[in-house]
């Protein structure tokens, strides 16, 4: 049983009648259900509740944002990655649009490079899928991060190809500490 949804102080979106919103709570009681990389559903709750309303003012959509949300929790799980710091490098990539191209040609949420996918075999695959650019862009972040011993900064500049710089990774790290930390 969901603790939280049925007694719901949580959930912040509430109809003009004060009650908790019916399509947010059905959303979420999917996404919750859906929500493999959380050791248990009370954490996946708390985890997407909060962090959905934090993403509200970059995703309109609830069932996207939702999405979103269990895939980059996944997806950074996967790669041994905190959630919050592959929020937080999304925001400043690409502020969430998963159809976003830079100028020199990264595509998608994590703003991945094309060349990766010849390099991997893969020239089919497409960036701007959700999925296949969390799992590359997480994989090359963590790959990063080893490589640096967890330095954030080096790693993100890494990442970023500003490496010697730390204006990359002060941007991410300031989106980090103002969207996605825990309160």
């Amino acid at each position: 049983m969901l603790f939280v949804l049925s007694c719901n102080s949580a959930l912040a979106n509430v109809n003009s009648a004060g009650k908790p919103d019916p399509e947010l709570r059905k959303l979420l009681t999917k996404a919750i259900k859906a929500a493999d990389s959380f050791d248990d559903r009370f954490d996946a709750e708390v985890w997407l509740v909060d962090m959905s309303k934090r993403l509200e003012k970059f995703v309109d959509d609830k069932k996207h944002r939702l999405n979103l949300l269990r895939n980059i929790h996944r997806e950074a799980s996967r790669a041994q990655l905190v959630p919050e710091l592959v929020l937080a490098v999304i925001e400043v990539e690409s502020r969430f649009d998963h159809f976003a191209i830079s100028k020199s040609g990264a595509q998608g949420l994590m703003q991945v490079m094309p060349f990766w996918l010849k390099e991997i075999g893969h020239p089919e695959d497409n960036l701007v899928d959700i999925n296949t650019n969390l799992r590359m862009g997480c994989t090359i972040l963590k790959y990063y991060m080893d490589m640096e011993k967890n330095d954030l900064h080096n790693a993100l500049a890494r990442y970023n190809g500003s490496y010697g710089s730390r204006k990359y990774s002060n941007k991410v790290l300031e989106a980090l500490r103002i969207n996605w930390r825990k309160r």
